[in-house]
Formats: C-alpha cells, structure tokens, sequence
C-alpha cells in the first residue's frame, strides 16, 4: 500500500518527468523520493572500496553491462533482452523514476539517459553538473558499499527510430530534410588531428556539420535553454530531422539531451558513430 505521502512524492515525481535534466538541489532535496532509482553511469570507472558516489547510487557499467561486449565496435547498443536483466538487476522497475549522472559533468550519463528512452522507458533525467557540481555544494559523498539489490521488473521495448546504423546514416546523409551533426572538436572534423583510436583514419561523415559538445556548457552545467536555441537554430534551418555522431556514440548523446531540451523532436543517433563509419567506409 502507498500512503498519502508517498502518493504526494509520486506526484512530485510525474512532475518533473518533462525535464530531461534535474539539478543537484532538486537531488540533495529529493534522495528519499519514492521510486527514486540513481544511477552512476561514469565510463571505463572500475568500483572498489575507494569509489565515491552520490549516497546510495547504483553503478550502472555502460561498456561492461549495457554494451554488446562482443561487437566490433565500442559501446554498440545491446540487444533489448541484455538491457533489461541488466536493468532489473540494478533494481529498475516500469514505474521508478531514473536520475543518472557522471564523474565528468555530463559525458557518459548523457548516453545512459539515451538507452533507457531507446529501450522504451522515459521517466530518466540527467543530473545536470553530474558528480563534480554535487561536490561543489559540499553534499554529502561516500564510497561503494557491497548491499543488496531487489530485482525490478523493468520491461524493455525497442524504439528503434531513436538509433541509427552505418547503411541508415548513408542514407540520411542524402536526405536534404535531415541535417547531421557531430560532436566531435573542430580539430577532429576538420582532420586537422589524428582520431585518439590508433589505427582509424581521419574524416567526416558526407554533409555533416560540426558542433562540439564542448559548447554546450557553463563550467559543468549544460547551458539555458535561451542560449542552446541560439546555438542549434544556427545549424537546423528547415530540416525536420537530426542525426547526431561523435566518436563512438557517447559524446553524441549529450548533443541529443541539449536539443531534446530545447523541445526539438525527431532525434537520431549514430551509434557507431565515426569509429564504425571511418572504418566501413575508406
């Protein structure tokens, strides 16, 4: 049974669902919350006693857990089947309420918000500022504790429109309606550096456009909706679609959450990104 107080924390809830992004106030205020689920979505992060964390966060193990570990690729999205145990197993039900968040600001925990809405599920924000901007309000931090976990009954469902491949973007590469862009630095795009994977060559993805994701923020916070809106409407023009890439398809998704808070619908991502292109195609 839930009480009326739990209802009202439900309430509270459903209420900020419309936001991809919650700010570490909201979290220091909101730990207890019922069905509050927060997860440490840091990247290449090995867990040991030592480990900080936000008070009672889950690790959720993007490369380990949430990746097809036996792709060509890096970070290739797992089947749904995979998303799903690994869900449950951290405790995820249909009715939570996801926050997620990173060591870096928003890097990887932009990714792990995207995979829970590919897999259907959209009660998931972002914690805007991650890790470092929770440190900065001197809120509590403690480290990893082995401890227990019920399993949830989270249900996966494909949305496959929200992720692309190597023979989808070949094709929006020729749509004039959808305007591609990666997230890659300036320097990276225009092949003025080599690309960090030893051995992958240097290029762009045919009529892309270059925004780094590096623009899109203040210090650790993504930057006002005012001033993102000035930023994309620089790049849309009349396209009715966006495709986003980077490397490896992490970086791209925080390109992604900057436009979904922007109310811009019709979002894609590359998930083999430049790595899976800059291979296929010479």
């Amino acid at each position: 049974m839930i009480d009326v107080l739990d209802y009202v924390k439900l309430w509270m809830k459903r209420s900020i669902m419309q936001s991809a992004l919650v700010s570490v106030e909201w979290l220091h205020s909101n730990l207890q919350l019922f069905g509050l689920v927060l997860l440490d979505a840091t990247i290449n992060k090995q867990i040991d006693e030592d480990s900080e964390r936000i008070p009672d966060a889950r690790f959720f193990d993007i490369k380990q857990k949430f990746s097809d570990i036996e792709a060509t690729f890096p970070s290739t999205l797992s089947s749904a089947l995979q998303f799903e145990t690994e869900a449950r197993t951290l405790g995820i039900n249909n009715d939570s309420f996801v926050v997620v968040y990173d060591d870096k600001g928003i890097y990887s925990s932009a990714r792990a918000w995207w995979l829970f809405k590919t897999f259907g599920f959209n009660n998931v924000a972002v914690l805007d500022g991650g890790l470092p901007e929770w440190k900065k309000q001197n809120f509590l931090i403690e480290t990893y504790k082995q401890e227990p976990i019920d399993k949830g009954n989270f249900t996966s469902s494909f949305q496959p429109e929200l992720m692309t491949d190597f023979k989808g973007v070949n094709q929006f590469s020729k749509d004039d309606k959808t305007l591609i862009l990666d997230a890659r630095s300036a320097l990276r795009f225009q092949c003025l550096v080599d690309e960090p994977r030893e051995g992958l060559r240097r290029g762009t993805i045919p009529n892309s456009k270059n925004l780094p994701y590096t623009e899109l923020f203040d210090g650790n916070i993504l930057k006002s909706k005012a001033q993102l809106l000035k930023i994309f409407d620089n790049l849309v023009e009349q396209t009715t679609r966006m495709v986003f890439s980077c490397g490896s398809g992490i970086t791209a998704c925080i390109l992604v959450l900057a436009a979904t808070q922007c109310g811009y619908k019709n979002l894609v991502v590359y998930d083999g990104s430049w790595t899976e292109y800059g291979t296929l195609k010479p």
